[in-house]
């Protein structure tokens, strides 16, 4: 009878009731709110799902040395999380990006280009706040990328500036670019008046199949040569737009942006997700990124949408351009685009604002990955 005491108590000991906290409790909670806030609200699905699941599966409490957490070398997840650790599979997903993406609204009006520029002034603004706050140089570059909108740039440069923060800055990513229509809405509805949102554009002229195989081989080039530290996701981004407009490689731009893409957001939110262990999660720093974050959001399309309105003091009647076309400078394509469209129709039914707000949404696709290299060259 003893012998079976005892053994139930090893057992005991073993399981997540006996080593459980309740920061795990916490944790495990926050990952159901995500998977609630993809299925039920159908934000950002394909991310919150798997972020949500990955910070369950993160904080199931385990009894040490069972070699099977995120955290332990040699372990099933450890050898998945190295693609997010090592930089692997945000550039991946960049591929699939440029497979998918269409630049023929920013190619017909490069001067839009412009506005996705002047959103990542978020980017450097948190970055200007994170050292105030008290985070060295490389947290405070890592934590800025987060105002570029963009999950993978912020996973890619967060592996290489700030590793330990990387479940945190990744998380509040990928929240964020969630939240996109949440943030963004208000803060155009403030920055303009009802005369402005009612500012109609021309419809974007026809680009030819010839300029769209230029572009991508053009700007790579240029952007590359500007910034050689962020050719692991420029070079991803361009080949990837390239196997697409080229119309001979049909069926490998069909794999990356299909089955090659949705493989690698399965692991990559699954991982990072699991990353956020209560014990590295909940800590102070980790609240300071998310309020970084959300202001970072705040000053990109704050930035974004007085660009266009300082801008329009320059044009002539008939070529202004719609300030609510600003917030789109942010990379989270097509999100973010989308909400320009929608509240452009709320004030003029008539009005639609997407294919002109795609332009400095791909701009900024382009912008995040460029100042990511920037502050890679001078951080790394």
């Amino acid at each position: 009878m003893e012998n079976i005491i005892d053994s139930l108590l090893q057992f005991w000991q073993f399981t997540g009731f006996a080593n459980m906290t309740w920061q795990h409790i916490v944790m495990i909670c926050i990952g159901i709110i995500f998977i609630t806030l993809g299925i039920v609200k159908e934000w950002e699905p394909l991310l919150l799902v798997p972020i949500g699941f990955g910070i369950i599966i993160g904080n199931i409490p385990m009894f040490p040395g069972m070699n099977i957490g995120i955290y332990e070398d040699g372990s099933v997840l450890n050898i998945l999380y190295q693609g997010v650790r090592q930089g692997w599979y945000p550039p991946l997903i960049f591929l699939g990006i440029g497979a998918m993406t269409d630049f023929s609204a920013l190619i017909s009006q490069p001067r839009l280009m412009l506005i996705g520029a002047a959103a990542q002034t978020g980017i450097f603004g948190a970055y200007l706040l994170a050292l105030a706050f008290g985070f060295a140089p490389n947290e405070a570059g890592a934590i800025g990328i987060i105002g570029g909108a963009d999950g993978p740039t912020a996973i890619f440069l967060s592996s290489k500036l700030a590793p330990d923060l990387m479940g945190a800055i990744a998380v509040c990513a990928y929240s964020y670019m969630a939240l996109v229509p949440v943030i963004q809405r208000p803060i155009m509805l403030m920055l303009t008046t009802r005369k402005e949102r009612m500012i109609k554009m021309p419809k974007p002229r026809q680009v030819s199949q010839k300029e769209k195989i230029i572009f991508p081989v053009v700007g790579f080039i240029l952007t590359a040569f500007i910034v050689p530290s962020g050719l692991p996701l420029l070079g991803m981004l361009f080949f990837g737009n390239l196997l697409k407009e080229s119309g001979v490689t049909r069926r490998l731009a069909e794999t990356a942006r299909g089955p090659l893409v949705d493989v690698v957001t399965i692991l990559i939110g699954l991982t990072v997700g699991a990353s956020t262990q209560a014990d590295r999660f909940l800590t102070l720093d980790s609240v300071k990124i998310f309020g970084l974050g959300l202001l970072s959001f705040i000053i990109a399309t704050t930035s974004g949408v007085l660009f266009v309105k300082v801008w329009n003091l320059f044009l002539r009647d008939g070529h202004k351009i719609n300030p609510l076309i600003g917030n789109a400078g942010v990379s989270a394509v097509p999100d973010s685009a989308r909400v320009s469209e929608t509240v452009g129709r709320e004030a003029d039914p008539g009005n639609h604002l997407l294919m002109q707000a795609m332009a400095p949404n791909v701009a900024g696709v382009i912008g995040s990955a460029v100042a990511a290299g920037i502050l890679l060259g001078f951080l790394g």
